[in-house]
């Protein structure tokens, strides 16, 4: 079984693939994993943008033109995918117009260019470290060319960490039902773990997860593909065995 992760650093960061991959050569090797992540791509990005030089952290990009393919197009196309996991940045979902013009149009397309019966996920991001009240905003031309130069589109008002996370709630299951896909429960399991358990670090940064964030995500990511218990599982990824057994067990 083809697996395919289109994304940013919040899927490749502190080597979650490979995690992952670890963990189904315990229990499932007929799994295989793959990814198309790039840093601080967008999901239209991955479809709209040629990279010229990239590193860890750092891309450098042009529009592409003509019948050129991205990478991540090519990507699509080299095999029939049985599992597409799509993840872009929350900000995108916090926006109405930006989630239901930009992202909702780079998804259908991912679709059309992929197997009709590949089965996708939507992967949902964790709310970032963020001072309130807040609102998330773009450039108004960035939907509408022939907006004033300073006009604005932006996200309902956050007070708080709670608000920040019903928007992002209500944004991907939109996303979801209007596309027909599966939900990850990144944002849920992070929450509830980082409640009960604050002295768990599951951010390296206000944004990005550290070792022990990607390893939780890795494991929500393989309860959902085998549909078995990460608690199960020897893997540890070098992290602490009792902290490594919380993390299985909010997965799970």
């Amino acid at each position: 079984m083809h697996v395919l992760l289109i994304g940013n650093s919040l899927t490749y960061y502190n080597d979650m693939p490979q995690m992952l991959q670890e963990m189904l050569e315990e229990t499932d090797r007929n799994i295989i994993v793959e990814q198309a992540t790039h840093p601080g791509f967008s999901l239209e990005a991955h479809l709209d943008n040629i990279i010229l030089e990239s590193s860890k952290d750092q891309i450098s990009t042009r529009k592409k033109s003509g019948e050129e393919k991205t990478e991540t197009e090519k990507k699509i196309l080299e095999k029939d995918w049985d599992i597409i996991v799509l993840q872009t940045g929350g900000v995108r979902i916090m926006v109405p117009e930006v989630r239901n013009q930009k992202v909702d149009l780079a998804i259908k397309q991912v679709k059309e260019l992929s197997h009709p019966d590949t089965k996708f996920y939507l992967f949902q991001t964790w709310v970032t470290q963020v001072e309130y009240p807040r609102e998330f905003c773009y450039p108004a031309f960035f939907i509408n060319p022939e907006s004033d130069i300073d006009d604005k589109i932006c996200s309902a008002k956050l007070n708080n960490e709670k608000d920040y996370f019903n928007g992002l709630q209500k944004g991907y299951k939109e996303l979801s039902k209007n596309n027909n896909l599966a939900l990850t429960q990144h944002g849920e399991i992070y929450r509830k773990l980082s409640l009960e358990h604050p002295e768990i670090d599951l951010l390296e940064d206000s944004m990005h997860p550290s070792r022990k964030g990607a390893f939780l995500s890795a494991c929500i990511l393989y309860r959902q593909l085998t549909d078995k218990d990460p608690v199960n599982l020897e893997y540890t990824a070098g992290i602490d065995p009792v902290i490594g057994k919380s993390l299985k067990k909010a997965a799970s």
